[in-house]
């Protein structure tokens, strides 16, 4: 049975706000709605990444179906495809939809007029290849005429086709069909029928969620003609495959054995409920909140060229639109490979930053086209050494540890201690990292758009230094720890009732900082949730209420409190005012992971405290099947219903909701 089954029943809404996914291990990926509406610019049935994890290029839009019955007038088909213009929607496939499911493929169930016609989409694992298979039922022989006739764009995955700024080759004998634009060639094959050349255009599109992020909403597709099959009988077949290069045909069955195996063979993990004290998946079959969080994680996961040669494991920050980026690695390794028992490639991710560690600094990201790594983060680093010292406790390799990863969390200790780019450095005068100017951020709060910082947090964040407190612990320096935990306090602490600022900026003076910044966000929390905390006991109890109380939603929490005069409930609009919204309210799922550890912490695990946690935690797992199906969310919005925006699989999102999921044995 499927990991998620819907039942659409001919309806329209909600499934038009419903997307999926589905990802070959490479970077690329297959997407749209549950009703096969594309209503993103990144929607597609093929997005080849053609420089693993980059390079991404919309190779298939789309695939338009149409149904001729023996009856039928010519010019009257049975049409399953959805699309949207500005006038409306064409065809009306929707009528005949009764259910989608996804798993390993995307399925999607029809009936028309009596005849059962099944479609399914699976992307090969590590290849950037789609397969597309129809299946026509009848319970008695009907003479059909089936039609797909395929959509190109042929583009780079964030780019806009026009027709007055391309032309398309195309080539076709018997099945095999060939399109080129630019440098970009598609080739389709069918199992079945023929192909009739028909070359076409389909103008604007209409991409309703582009528009609500004020951008481009409106494409031109282009179709060289249709694959036909003409069947009688009560069970007809066609698998149409698309891949970027020359490759093919497959085995449909063979193939997701193959996904199945690799996917399988990637947890190296011990069959045991917990490793060294830390909870991850036992060798029992897991919950089913459990299991569709797993599902998710995987999609995440996927090559990378080492540094060094040959291939290794980076995370996908998150689809349709981010590459690997080294915070959301780090923040999500715990859940996405530990927790999994993905060790040999935890460790292979780990190697990887490593390698690139730079005066004292780990990459934050890899350029979409050229891979190489950019250094504009202060907390990268950090959460790589604890990522570090998680990967030790879970798996035990010492050997891995002393020759690879702690150099390189040494160089990270001893660059932050001496300084290193972008400001980043110790104050001596109470051991604190500082970090940045007024045209940088280098925290996870990084929105800037036109040179505008919205949230401007240069000098000694809270959360840095709550990691760097963590990290000299971890390493050993209790001496410099010491001073560290002294200063933190003095620095950040406020009140019971306000709990720890959010930056401070400049030297102490008589034991007082002269400017401290205190706006209530989620920030703060990490001051507790990390192993090793520079607060007391009944700081921290503060720090969990203050945030319970001010910023915690079902779907994560606030980046900043309601009272606040830059507070923003909503997010939409463009570029500038996404952002300026983007750490400003918005509601963001991976913090509340640090907010659900820190609140056991203080509660003892209690039994009482694990079943609020839960409650707290479960509104999150329910919305995989109201959003992206099978996907947590990058952020919502700051007021209820807290529509689902950004972007809509993310992997730290999942990841912590992962971990806490197994922690909570949800």
């Amino acid at each position: 049975m499927a990991l998620f089954s819907i039942d659409t029943n001919g309806q329209l809404d909600p499934h038009l706000k419903q997307e999926w996914l589905l990802t070959n291990g490479l970077g690329g990926f297959s997407s749209s709605t549950v009703v096969g509406c594309n209503t993103r610019r990144y929607h597609g049935l093929l997005v080849a990444a053609t420089n693993p994890p980059v390079g991404r290029v919309m190779a298939l839009t789309r695939v338009a179906e149409l149904i001729y019955l023996e009856d039928d007038a010519p010019d009257h088909p049975h049409e399953l495809s959805v699309n949207q213009f500005r006038a409306g929607f064409h065809p009306h496939g929707w009528h005949y939809l009764r259910r989608f499911q996804l798993d390993q493929t995307a399925r999607w169930d029809y009936d028309v007029e009596g005849i059962h016609i099944t479609k399914e989409v699976q992307l090969l694992w590590r290849r950037n290849v789609v397969g597309i298979r129809y299946t026509l039922e009848s319970r008695r022989p009907r003479k059909v005429r089936f039609a797909l006739a395929p959509f190109f764009s042929l583009r780079d995955f964030h780019g806009m086709r026009h027709s007055r700024d391309t032309n398309f080759e195309m080539f076709s004998k018997g099945c095999e069909l060939k399109v080129s634009a630019y440098n970009n060639t598609a080739i389709l094959r069918s199992d079945a029928g023929s192909f009739l050349t028909h070359p076409d255009w389909w103008y604007n599109h209409y991409y309703a969620i582009e528009n609500d992020r004020g951008s481009e909403d409106s494409e031109d597709l282009y179709s060289p003609g249709k694959f036909i099959l003409e069947c009688e009988g009560e069970r007809n077949s066609i698998t149409i495959w698309a891949s970027i290069g020359d490759e093919g045909p497959f085995d449909w069955d063979e193939q997701l054995r193959l996904r199945a195996s690799a996917t399988t063979a990637a947890r190296t993990a011990p069959p045991a409920a917990s490793v060294a004290g830390k909870p991850s998946l036992a060798a029992a079959s897991p919950s089913i909140a459990v299991a569709r969080l797993v599902r998710a994680a995987g999609d995440f996961i996927v090559s990378r060229k080492m540094p060094t040669g040959g291939e290794g494991s980076t995370v996908i920050a998150g689809y349709p639109w981010f590459a690997d980026w080294g915070r959301d690695t780090m923040i999500s390794l715990p859940g996405l490979f530990l927790v999994t028992g993905r060790f040999e490639q935890a460790r292979q991710v780990l190697s990887v930053f490593a390698q690139y560690c730079s005066e004292g600094m780990i990459p934050n990201r890899f350029d979409d086209y050229t891979n190489e790594p950019s250094y504009n983060t202060v907390d990268a680093s950090l959460w790589f050494i604890h990522a570090v010292f998680e990967y030790l406790r879970y798996t035990g390799d010492r050997a891995t540890f002393d020759k690879i990863l702690k150099p390189a969390c040494q160089s990270i200790i001893d660059g932050y201690r001496k300084g290193t780019r972008f400001h980043i450095k110790m104050d001596e005068a109470d051991g604190l990292i500082s970090q940045g100017d007024a045209h940088t951020q280098l925290t996870w709060m990084d929105a800037k758009t036109n040179d505008v910082a919205f949230t401007p947090r240069q000098g000694k964040a809270v959360e840095i230094n709550a990691l760097w407190y963590h990290a000299l612990k971890l390493m050993g320096d209790q001496t410099l720890a010491k001073k560290v935990a002294a200063s933190f306090k003095q620095a950040f602490w406020i009140s019971p009732h306000g709990g720890l600022a959010d930056v401070v900026d400049g030297s102490p003076s008589n034991g007082e900082y002269p400017h401290r910044d205190l706006s209530l966000r989620p920030n703060q929390i990490f001051a507790v949730s990390l192993a090793n905390s520079p607060l007391t006991d009944d700081q921290q109890r503060a720090v969990v209420e203050v945030v319970r109380r001010e910023l915690l939603t079902p779907m994560g929490l606030r980046t900043l409190a309601r009272g606040d005069s830059r507070y923003c409930p909503r997010y939409s609009g463009d570029q500038y005012h996404r952002d300026s919204c983007y750490h400003n309210g918005t509601v963001w799922p991976w913090p509340l992971g640090g907010f659900l550890s820190a609140f056991l912490r203080v509660n003892g695990q209690s039994p009482a405290s694990i079943e609020r946690a839960r409650s707290w935690l479960q509104p999150l797992i329910d919305q995989m099947l109201t959003n992206c199906i099978g996907q947590v969310a990058e952020i919502y919005e700051a007021e209820e219903p807290h529509r689902m925006v950004g972007c809509p699989a993310q992997a730290w999102s999942v990841a912590e909701v992962l971990r806490l999921a197994v922690e909570l044995a949800m």
